[in-house]
Order: C-alpha cells, then sequence, then structure tokens
C-alpha cells in the first residue's frame, strides 16, 4: 500500500507505512497479513537512525502520541521513531471476535494465534527494518515490548544495535505460575499501601462488592456488573499515575435514587471503560501464552488465585486484583464470550508454545542493552527481573524505587535519557 504523504500534529511530524509479512515466517509462500506502522519524528531533523518501539501487552496497538513531548520528545534528538502496530492489533490484520472466524473453526482460530507470539513480532520488526533500509536499529520494549526484546536479542542480535528496556525483564523459563505467585504477594502489600493512604476507600470498595452481588447493575454495555470485575479496578495500583486516579474512580460510586442507593452512571461507565476488552481482546485471549515454551498454561492465575482466597471476590474484606486473565472474563465481557472456546482450547494447548528465548545466546550477548527494573512493580516481579538480567550478558541494570510499572509515563524523558546513556557509556 501506497503510504499518504506525512503531516504534523503539534510539533511531531507523522509517517504511515504499510507491509505485507507471512502469517507463519516459516512459510513465506503462506497466507499473509497486514501490518502497520506509525513513524514519528522532530520535523526540524532529518536523517536520524530509528528507533523501534515496542509497546505492553500483548494485544496492544502502538501508542498514538499527539504530540512532542514525553519520552517521545527526548528519543525524537535522537532516532525516527517506528511506533508498530503488532499482528492483530490496531490497523494491522485484526485479530477479534469479528475477524478470527474468517481462519476457520476454533481448531483453526488457535493455529491461527500460535503466530502471534513474541518470535513472530521480532520476524515482523525484521522484516520490516529491511524493507526500511535500515542498518542494525535501536529497540525501546516496555512491558510485554521488553519480553519481545529478550526474544529479539535472542533470535535477531545481528538486527539490533542496541536495546532499552523499562519494566519488562520476564522469566526466561517456566511455569506460568512463578509470575502469578509473586504477583498477588505484591499485590496484597499494594492493596495494603493504598487504603492506607485511602482509608475511607476501604470500606466504599467493601461496599461496592457487597452491593453488586445484591442488586443488579447494568455496565453501559448491557452485562450486569460483578464483584470479580470491580475487583480489576486494582489494575490501577500498577503505577504512580494511576494509583491516586483510584480514589476519583470510587469517590463518588453510590448515588440516592427513589429506588434506592445504586451505583452511579458515572461510575459504571468508568468502570465499564476500564475492564472492557473490546478494543485489545487478544491481551485475553494471549496473556498467559508470553509465559509458557512446550507446556500448556492451563489457566495458571486462577489455579494461583485458588490458594490466595483473600482475594476470592466473595472474602469478607475483599481485595484489588490485577494484572491477570480468568475463565471468567470470557463469560462476563460481550466482547470475550464469542471466543470462550477458543480460549480454552488456547489455555489447553502444547503445540506451537515453541521457545521465546535462546538462554544461551543471551548468555554470549553482545548487543549493548540497558533496562530499569522498578523495584515495587506489581505486573513484573523485581526477583525475576534481576534473575533474567543476570542471564544477559552485558545487561545494565538501573533498579529504582522511584516508579511504578508505568515508570515512562511519569518521568519518560529523564528515564528513557538515563537508559541510552547507559548503553552508550
Amino acid at each position: 500500500m501506497t503510504a499518504p504523504a506525512p503531516y504534523v500534529v503539534r510539533g511531531l511530524r507523522v509517517q504511515d507505512h504499510w507491509f505485507s509479512a507471512p502469517l507463519d515466517h516459516a512459510n513465506p509462500a503462506g497466507p499473509s497479513i497486514k501490518l502497520f506502522a506509525r513513524e514519528f519524528s522532530d520535523p526540524t531533523q532529518d536523517g536520524l537512525p530509528w528507533l523501534l518501539f515496542l509497546q505492553g501487552g500483548p494485544g496492544g496497538k502502538g501508542n498514538r502520541p499527539t504530540g512532542l513531548n514525553g519520552w517521545v520528545k527526548e528519543a525524537a534528538k535522537d532516532f525516527r521513531i517506528l511506533m508498530l502496530d503488532q499482528r492483530g492489533t490496531g490497523l494491522s490484520t485484526p485479530a477479534n471476535r469479528q475477524s478470527l472466524p474468517l481462519a476457520g473453526d476454533v481448531a483453526a482460530q488457535a493455529d491461527y494465534l500460535s503466530h502471534f507470539r513474541a518470535t513472530d513480532i521480532v520476524a515482523d520488526a525484521e522484516l520490516i527494518r529491511k524493507s526500511l533500509g535500515s542498518d542494525p536499529w535501536s529497540i525501546f520494549g516496555q512491558s510485554y515490548g521488553g519480553f519481545c526484546a529478550l526474544t529479539y536479542l535472542s533470535f535477531a542480535p545481528k538486527g539490533l544495535k542496541e536495546a532499552l528496556i523499562t519494566g519488562g525483564l520476564g522469566p526466561l523459563a517456566g511455569p506460568a505460575d512463578q509470575v502469578y505467585q509473586a504477583t498477588f504477594e505484591r499485590l496484597r502489600r499494594r492493596n495494603a499501601e493504598y487504603f492506607a493512604k485511602y482509608p475511607a476507600d476501604r470500606d466504599r470498595l467493601t461496599q461496592i462488592v457487597h452491593h453488586v452481588g445484591d442488586v443488579a447493575e447494568v455496565l453501559p454495555t448491557g452485562e450486569r456488573l460483578t464483584a470479580e470485575r470491580v475487583q480489576m479496578l486494582g489494575n490501577y495500583l500498577g503505577g504512580n499515575t494511576r494509583f491516586d486516579a483510584l480514589h476519583f474512580v470510587l469517590e463518588d460510586a453510590f448515588i440516592d435514587t427513589p429506588s434506592g442507593v445504586q451505583l452511579s452512571d458515572s461510575f459504571l461507565n468508568n468502570i465499564s471503560a476500564y475492564v472492557g476488552r473490546a478494543t485489545n481482546p487478544l491481551y485475553a485471549l494471549m496473556h498467559e501464552s508470553i509465559y509458557v515454551q512446550g507446556e500448556a498454561s492451563d489457566w495458571a492465575a486462577a489455579r494461583v488465585l485458588a490458594a490466595n482466597p483473600d482475594f476470592f471476590p466473595d472474602a469478607p474484606v475483599p481485595l484489588l486484583t490485577g494484572e491477570a486473565i480468568y475463565p471468567w472474563y470470557f463469560d462476563q465481557d460481550p466482547a470475550l464470550a464469542p471466543l470462550r472456546e477458543l480460549a480454552h482450547v488456547l489455555a489447553a494447548r502444547t503445540e506451537g508454545w515453541d521457545a521465546l528465548y535462546d538462554v544461551g545466546q543471551l548468555s554470549r550477548n553482545t548487543v549493548p542493552a540497558a533496562a530499569a527494573v522498578y523495584t515495587d512493580d506489581i505486573f513484573v516481579d523485581r526477583e525475576i527481573s534481576l534473575a533474567t538480567a543476570g542471564a544477559v550478558q552485558g545487561l545494565h541494570v538501573w533498579e529504582t524505587a522511584d516508579f511504578h510499572h508505568d515508570g515512562i509515563a511519569d518521568d519518560g524523558e529523564g528515564i528513557f535519557a538515563r537508559l541510552l546513556r547507559m548503553v552508550r557509556g
């Protein structure tokens, strides 16, 4: 597809790019998919080298910055920035309840999605790099993007000049259970921190959870709100920039009506937008697959939850949960319900979950690399991150307790500049 002319958005030059890639890079003559990437640069700078940004997820489209600010402002001093819509997301060939039936029955859809992992994203990136005529380029991976960066260092290091990672050093081997065991412990402490700061919210959350068990409160998308989905607001606890925002979501939860106390339209609208997966269904379908290599995930988060009853929705003092996917997502979310059978097939699947990392290659790594590890990150555990860092030759680590998982939203300019100095220093 011919790229349209570049345009400028508040000091940021924008250029769209389209590519064709094989669904299965091992079978280039087979079916193909469309890939979309958007280039951002400082219009006063020309001829700069490329920086590929690998966003978090899985299943989220590339960032859409609307101006020269944050980490993009800092990066644009040295790079042309490429935001990739990873396969299945954004303007790349989508994978959702509407399009996946084009692949065939549920078994065929599962086979199709076996090609939507970090190894495939890296192969797409290399195809794009070569199509753009770029020398080895720099990459910046946030969260799941950091997982992809480790896969890149494993299988295509010759395509890389340097790698920067924030909150994205996941485990190099299974099982997935270790991730959720660490997650629940960190969530427990983060809940305590939040309710110590906002003690009135402790009673308010309990009231909300009990209320939705007794009263049929309906979300704007038409389904009944459940206690489990109220607990999903715990994702706010994963960042400095979101931590206090949760208080403002909870503060107007209730309203007096002629029928009695009900949840306010404002609260119902806020929670619906936050817990629904219509915009990123691949996050729910593929989330546990980012940890498995040759084994089935078998709903790891749900199994670990069973050993943590204080996180049950009917606990006397319910806690907020975090970044995990449970089978009931596919019962309660209208955007996911049509994918229920597919989700269970993927959870039981072992075929196609090949190695995501080459530990031997990582131990011999020569690509300059630096990573920010956030001490209290509730999504990517510190101990797991440091163990992974120790397995990558030459990876420089900056550990800090000043930020949480959303560090680049908090001080993107400072974090990016520091990591770039580390790989070049």
